[in-house]
């Protein structure tokens, strides 16, 4: 080990890392069930079947042995050590693994140099990997470059922080992007029947009822490392019980979260975003928070929840609080970039102010009555001054003619037919009597005004 947070090999195509915490080799007895059980091949990867194709950068890099840099972008237990792993294991390269938390600039040099040193040498390639790269200042990642470029080295670098904030351009331009989505229910579910059967993991000492199965998937969120240590917890509880049967009272006692009643594709997941999303509409603040929580504690998807409060901020608020669409948007990047637990944070913050604003209906209704015109055939034709007039002979056709420029008016607004004449005088939006809408509302009839003054 020639660092904190450094594993290096010996020059040796079969060498594997040594030290605690690497990634190659056969994972010990005691070691956590999630280690136990990491797949020995691509093909026994769940999920990301996007990435494994024929022919996919994976493949080419694990089967092929090709030298590629990578870098692997997804939420926590979706794979990206997993990968790692595979390659420490399947490839007749050194490997390499840097801790991004301890190493600084002047080992990730040195190995580099070191790498550089073995393929002059010996025709050795090497792999480095270095987990969480977003942790890496622009000096570290800058250190990277040389190697990457060169060749030196095959770099795969895992980060669960979007690359394009978090990664140098330079570095960036020269790596293959692979993004790891959250694993489905479908796919913890196959985690966990793995490992309760499988040799290396629980070896079918232990069985599980089907409401616990159930409960541990929905509290997984995606992440099949989290499932797999519930599981083993799970398994714990039950054994020191004298227990062959795990059921949802050992899950929930265990994780120690409660089994909330809450099926992602059955009634419960409709009635519960219903009365939260009517909760919000209400101003109901502690209601809406509650339903927040039952969602958050059953595993719902945060991305579904921060797309429903964006549809909300312009169903429900719309003008009244213009402020409260690009809260809720915020709040969905927010939520992607960052994830359970802490995209918990932002939701609260978003459903509080949502809950809080003024509400109006206004916007959806303008929308849908002016669609409502459109379908009844109310199109006309554009009136002669808005058409186009930047094209030769636009102007002999009476485009653009008697065109009034808003700006040349003191007032900012001049009188003019902009609308066709099938719905001329036509009144979609009618701003309501809260918040921003009741001084939108006198600013609309003085405009409106104008514009039938002509």
């Amino acid at each position: 080990m020639s660092s904190d947070g450094l594993f290096d090999i010996p020059d040796s195509p079969s060498a594997t890392p040594v030290g605690g915490g690497s990634l190659a080799g056969a994972p010990q007895a005691n070691a956590p069930l999630a280690v136990r059980m990491r797949p020995r091949s691509l093909d026994e990867l769940v999920g990301q079947q996007h990435l494994l194709a024929p022919g996919s950068p994976l493949r080419q890099m694990i089967d092929g042995n090709q030298p590629l840099t990578i870098l692997l972008w997804g939420p926590p237990g979706t794979g990206k050590t997993t990968i790692a792993s595979l390659l420490s294991s399947h490839t007749d390269r050194r490997f390499v693994e840097v801790s991004a938390v301890s190493a600084g600039v002047k080992e990730v040099r040195e190995t580099i140099a070191g790498a550089r040193r073995a393929l002059a040498a010996s025709g050795v390639e090497t792999v480095l990997f270095v987990d969480e790269v977003h942790r890496f200042s622009k000096s570290q990642q800058d250190a990277l470059l040389p190697g990457v470029e060169n060749r030196w080295v095959s770099l795969v670098a895992a980060t669960t922080e979007n690359p394009h904030f978090s990664v140098i351009s330079p570095l960036l331009s020269r790596s293959l992007l692979l993004t790891l989505e959250s694993l489905t229910d479908d796919d913890i579910g196959v985690l966990v029947d793995r490992a309760l059967t499988d040799e290396r993991g629980l070896a079918g000492v232990v069985t599980l009822t089907d409401e616990a199965r159930s409960h541990l998937i929905r509290l997984a969120g995606g992440d099949g490392r989290r499932v797999l240590t519930y599981l083993e917890a799970a398994a714990g509880a039950a054994t020191i019980q004298g227990k062959a049967e795990i059921d949802v009272e050992d899950a929930a006692l265990a994780v120690d979260k409660a089994a909330v009643r809450y099926d992602r594709q059955g009634d419960q997941h409709y009635d519960v975003i219903s009365a939260f999303i009517k909760s919000i509409r209400g101003s109901d603040v502690d209601a809406a928070l509650h339903y927040l929580a039952r969602m958050i504690e059953a595993g719902e998807d945060p991305r579904f929840i921060a797309r429903r409060l964006m549809i909300h901020a312009s169903e429900d608020i719309g003008m009244a609080d213009p402020t409260a669409l690009p809260l809720a948007t915020a709040t969905a990047q927010a939520v992607a970039l960052i994830g359970f637990p802490e995209a918990r944070i932002p939701l609260a913050q978003a459903v509080i102010h949502l809950a809080a604003a003024p509400k109006s209906n206004a916007v959806v209704v303008a929308i849908d009555r002016a669609m409502a015109d459109v379908r009844s055939g109310k199109v006309g034709t554009v009136p002669p001054a808005l058409r186009d007039a930047h094209y030769a002979g636009a102007k002999k056709l009476g485009h653009g003619h008697d065109y009034v420029y808003p700006h040349d008016d003191v007032r900012g607004v001049v009188g003019q037919q902009y609308a066709p004449d099938d719905v001329v005088g036509a009144r979609y939006y009618e701003p309501g009597e809260h918040g921003f809408e009741a001084r939108l509302s006198e600013r609309l009839a003085i405009i409106r005004a104008i514009l039938r003054d002509r």
